[in-house]
């Protein structure tokens, strides 16, 4: 499994998003969290801001919609640009079909699932994502607590997408830290979203390094051992 970093702007200064962006050029993705104060309890950006940060980063957007009806917004984000979407089980009431919307427009199409959510009931829809995500948090807002409580989730997620061929992302977004990101390795994560642990540091860049190294390191010491 190769390991990918995504940032998330949550956590950085809303005010200098550009900047934010140009901050991580070593980042695999950029995390985008659009809530509509809905879904969850937290407003804040939508389609306009994701239009203008695909003008101004090169970096790839993985929007994380936590909103009130996905099927009807999620493909235009995918139209605009973003190249990945992704969609929460406990909101969509057609997922199937916002996924391949999501897919036709160009971008990958994510799944996710919150703390509380079980995974197994979810295990006919992994042949239409190209990534499940895993909160590792309630979602909402930044700054939280990882829950070591979905570790066991995220480890028979990556039965379940072993089983099915092992093509797809598995995400987790939550809390990560240079502290937590190894045990989400272990369990079998491969991309990561890290909102303070990279804009609370003062080197942004260098943060995603160490979280890069650190959940690495775990999969080098699978293969040694």
């Amino acid at each position: 499994m190769a390991v990918q970093i995504s940032p998330s702007i949550l956590s950085a200064d809303f005010a200098r998003l550009a900047e934010a962006a140009a901050a991580v050029p070593n980042a695999d993705w950029l995390h985008v969290d659009v809530m509509d104060n809905h879904f969850v309890p937290n407003l804040t950006l939508g389609l306009p801001v994701v239009e203008s940060l695909l003008k101004a980063t090169s970096l790839p957007l993985d929007c994380h919609l936590m909103i009130e009806d996905p099927d009807r917004w999620a493909p235009a984000y995918a139209e605009a640009g973003a190249g990945s979407v992704t969609i929460h089980a406990e909101a969509a009431k057609a997922p199937v079909r916002t996924l391949r919307e999501i897919r036709a427009a160009g971008a990958r199409a994510g799944l996710a699932l919150n703390p509380a959510t079980p995974v197994e009931p979810y295990e006919d829809l992994l042949g239409e994502i190209d990534m499940l995500l895993l909160m590792t948090v309630e979602p909402g807002f930044g700054g939280q607590r990882f829950l070591d409580m979905v570790l066991p989730k995220i480890r028979r997620s990556r039965e379940l997408i072993d089983a099915h061929g092992g093509r797809l992302w598995l995400q987790v977004d939550g809390g990560v830290s240079e502290h937590t990101i190894e045990r989400c390795a272990e369990a079998g994560a491969d991309v990561f979203v890290a909102g303070n642990a990279v804009y609370g540091a003062d080197d942004p860049a260098h943060a995603v390094d160490v979280l890069r190294s650190v959940a690495g390191k775990t999969g080098q010491d699978g293969e040694n051992g």
